[in-house]
């Protein structure tokens, strides 16, 4: 019986800190203390910030199909959660594309209300 409930108790704590996209975003509004807004997040993901690319420069417009880098031509896989499982499922992986990708974008790192309507627009895409 206890090795019944351990087992139990490891999957319901898994399944609580399992990172997904929505969870994200409740976590950037959560520090930003506002609401996430998709049409925000749409026009900040499509434009340029004082810097030479926009997010949509290497991951389409919208985020859905494969991209590519605008410098190495390297090919990225589709942004949008709904058409690509594996994005936002590791939060390291996460906060690093974050920071590099903000810092090409905008000059600087992202908000957490940028960061949460950006999630909102990537987690309105469906298929």
């Amino acid at each position: 019986m206890k090795r019944l409930v351990c087992i139990f108790l490891s999957c319901l704590c898994a399944n609580a800190w399992a990172l997904d996209a929505i969870t994200l975003e409740k976590q950037y509004v959560s520090q930003a203390n506002q609401a996430s807004s998709v049409a925000r997040g749409d026009k900040f993901f499509q434009a340029k910030h004082g810097k030479d690319w926009s997010c949509a420069s290497c991951h389409k417009s919208p985020p859905t199909t494969d991209g590519q880098h605008a410098s190495t031509n390297k090919t990225i896989a589709p942004l949008a959660p709904a058409f690509n499982a594996k994005r936002f499922t590791d939060e390291a992986k996460v906060n690093k594309w974050f920071k590099r990708n903000c810092h090409d974008v905008l000059g600087r790192e992202c908000t957490s209300l940028e960061k949460a309507d950006v999630m909102a627009y990537l987690n309105s895409l469906k298929k």
